[in-house]
């Protein structure tokens, strides 16, 4: 999702002075109460607001995990962009496409991800992100083969950018290839070393490549990366299913 301070730098590109400051109010409600964000949007839109009002209003759903109606604001929002011809256009799209993502509605995000690589607004770097989206879209519809093309476009285009590489090695395991995943989590966990989820992985991948000494490693290295984390806590599981005592042989009985 694009930060507030990034969907104000946008809005201020085009809008006036009046508009901005009623969208700086508005996502400023969002952020302190979300519920009161979302209805000073809805006022804004019946009072004639267009697209500031849409996307605080996407904004506002967004803090509240109500992804559908997010998407569907930050959507409306592109498409009037699109018609005045604004290149925040392919930025709201993007919004869209990744609370279609949160939503589990992984064809409508991949529609709007194609909207927004349809667009000539976007940097190479961020084109390369929403390369990595998109892939992310076609893993929720099956579509392997569609994800590692994806994949593979934005590893050329952020190959600094360690998530990339953290989701190629996943999307390695599920096609098979452990070699891969092992080389694409080594270079994830170069360019993130203390990051839990890097970790976390690392570890999982080392584990099923027979490496148990390095699995270890990872799952300690990532529980002390972000205790109380969702990763740190499944690392802290596998340490403690490791470490485990095996049960012993059962001697046969004497005759």
């Amino acid at each position: 999702m694009i930060p507030f301070l990034m969907a104000l730098a946008a809005a201020q590109a085009t809008a006036s002075a009046g508009d901005i400051a009623r969208f700086q109010s508005c996502t400023a409600l969002v952020k302190s109460q979300p519920e009161n964000g979302v209805a000073s949007a809805n006022d804004w839109l019946l009072k004639g607001g267009g697209l500031l009002a849409r996307q605080c209003l996407g904004l506002g759903y967004t803090a509240l995990g109500r992804w559908a109606p997010a998407a569907t604001a930050f959507e409306q929002a592109a498409r009037e962009a699109e018609t005045r011809k604004e290149p925040r256009a392919s930025d709201l799209w993007v919004q869209s496409g990744n609370a279609w993502l949160a939503a589990g509605d992984g064809a409508k995000a991949k529609a709007a991800f194609d909207a927004a690589l349809i667009t000539t607004a976007l940097t190479p770097e961020l084109r390369g992100e929403v390369y990595l989206d998109r892939a992310r879209a076609s893993v929720q519809l099956g579509d392997l083969a569609g994800a590692r093309a994806d994949i593979d476009r934005s590893l050329e285009l952020v190959p600094a950018d360690p998530f990339a590489w953290y989701l190629s090695s996943a999307l390695a395991l599920r096609e098979d290839n452990l070699a891969r995943a092992k080389e694409h989590s080594a270079r994830a966990v170069a360019l993130a070393p203390d990051d839990a989820n890097v970790l976390l992985h690392a570890g999982n991948v080392a584990g099923l490549g027979g490496d148990g000494d390095a699995a270890r490693s990872f799952y300690t290295k990532a529980a002390a990366a972000a205790p109380g984390s969702a990763a740190a806590k499944a690392a802290e599981a596998a340490l403690a299913a490791n470490a485990a005592p095996q049960p012993k042989a059962v001697a046969s009985p004497p005759k």
